[in-house]
């Protein structure tokens, strides 16, 4: 039996709160502002509550369970960088205090920015981006400035791998560039030939993710950087699998002059839930001029010893991003975060997480191809029809919610036919990783002697199956009682 909705428990007179006789003088409000019925239901505070509590226990998170989601590094939320988010001091503090009083905040950010320095091998950091997405077209507009300052702004193609993330030809387009595809060669590398042709006096830079999206280590990134550098462009690599390399490899020691972090997928903070998203950028000492402002500088200390830090704006600055200095709160998780770990924590991590995800590539490859089977980083991306049926991924990630797990991502990248990308972090103990290869097996097995019941999954979670076709093409976004 369906659960009725909060309109359908609506009884006239029915409240939730009720509030003291007012002690103000009342504002008298414009005729046509005022409203005989909001169309809002009436309910008691209790039925509220259970009805948002019984919603809450539906939701599904790495608090609940396994969330093996490749491309979003959905990793453990400490509960140690939360709190210290939330400290009065940092939690309360607004842009517009002098920077006399914000000392404290101020140094926070200078030994962010420090620390990501070192982790990339960067000249200088800029907050400022607080999105990946963000941080992408920040450095395609460094780029464009950069070409445009020596005199080369006819440069206006930009090189993306077939494999990238979505977001990247977006950004190229919305700076102004031509995006041009480059293909992979059959390990699941950019393929160098490919690139070789496109390079040209038009060539503005490249747009490489390393480890990408097929969760494999570009093989030959240093010949790759060289061949885009002897053109004149600018290598721009997208952080976003950087939890496979932190403490390990240094982007900027493999040649990338400009990348952005993920604040809220590599250091402490989920992808999912909304946001908010944070994606600082790093540049090369020929780029960092161009990078956006404000960044924190650090003073020479006084005749008493004191420091003091303030904020400061580079030579060629493309401006601000984003208002204020970005998203505070992410700085202060990433930094607890690293704090926390400092450099052998951070290696570790980044190793379990690439232990984990070769240790799944190995135990599920004999029911679900691996087009590219070689060491992997900290993800892989199989095919989702089980060898020997005819489901699809969709099918067996609809089923694989009957197990209690969270589907990998679906159909991307799309280089791989019916792809299935998974990443199962660094947090996840080896029983976890055992109890989801059993369940991914049975599923298989399922595939070939009952394809129906995976075409009719989920059956045992609140909602079954939607319609996502119809869902896109007809969208409802709001009650139909509250329409206008």
């Amino acid at each position: 039996m369906s659960e009725p909705t909060l309109y359908e428990l609506s009884a006239t007179g029915r409240k939730a709160v009720s509030l003291p006789e007012c002690d103000v003088k009342l504002a008298t409000i414009p005729e046509h502002l005022i409203r005989a019925d909001n169309g809002l239901p009436e309910l008691t505070e209790q039925q509220i509550v259970r009805h948002y509590l019984r919603l809450s226990q539906r939701n599904f998170g790495v608090d609940c369970g396994f969330y093996p989601l490749g491309s979003c590094t959905m990793k453990h939320n400490p509960k140690t960088s939360e709190q210290t988010a939330r400290l009065p001091g940092f939690a309360q503090i607004h842009p517009f205090q002098d920077e006399a009083i914000v000392q404290g905040a101020l140094q926070l950010m200078f030994e962010l920015q420090e620390q990501l320095k070192e982790i990339g091998g960067f000249e200088a950091v800029s907050l400022q981006p607080t999105a990946g997405a963000q941080g992408e077209l920040t450095a395609l507009l460094m780029i464009r400035a950069y070409h445009a300052a020596r005199g080369e702004g006819h440069r206006n193609e930009i090189l993306i791998p077939d494999s990238a993330h979505g977001t990247n030809p977006a950004s190229a387009t919305m700076a102004g560039y031509i995006a041009v595809e480059v293909p992979s060669d059959g390990r699941g590398n950019v393929d160098l030939d490919a690139v070789r042709a496109a390079c040209s006096g038009r060539l503005a830079g490249i747009m490489l993710t390393n480890p990408n999206t097929l969760g494999l280590f570009e093989e030959r990134v240093e010949e790759l950087v060289g061949l885009v550098r002897e053109s004149g462009g600018v290598v721009y690599g997208d952080g976003a699998n950087m939890n496979a390399l932190t403490a390990i490899a240094r982007p900027g020691d493999l040649g990338i002059d400009l990348m952005h972090f993920n604040l809220h997928k590599t250091f402490a903070t989920p992808h999912g839930g909304g946001g908010p998203g944070s994606g600082p950028l790093g540049a090369s000492s020929q780029l960092a001029p161009y990078l956006p402002s404000p960044i924190v500088e650090r003073l020479p200390e006084d005749k008493k010893g004191s420091v003091e830090y303030t904020l400061t704006c580079p030579s060629h600055s493309i401006g601000r991003m984003s208002s204020f200095h970005g998203s505070f709160g992410m700085f202060v998780r990433a930094y607890s975060y690293l704090r926390r770990l400092g450099a052998p924590g951070l290696r570790a991590a980044a190793i379990d997480a690439v232990l984990n995800s070769n240790y799944l590539r190995v135990r599920l490859r004999d029911d679900y191809p691996v087009p590219f089977d070689r060491t992997c980083m900290h993800e892989f991306v199989c095919e989702g029809q089980p060898k020997g049926s005819e489901v699809r991924a969709i099918d067996v990630s609809k089923r694989l919610m009957d197990f209690g797990f969270h589907p990998p991502t679906n159909y991307f990248p799309l280089t791989v036919r019916e792809a299935l990308m998974i990443e199962p972090t660094e947090n996840e103990c080896k029983a976890t990783l055992d109890a989801f290869v059993e369940a991914m097996r049975a599923i298989a097995k399922e595939a070939r002697e009952e394809p129906g019941r995976l075409r009719e999954a989920p059956s045992a979670t609140p909602v079954r199956r939607l319609d996502e076709v119809r869902a896109a093409r007809e969208l409802t976004v709001c009650e139909p009682t509250l329409r206008t």
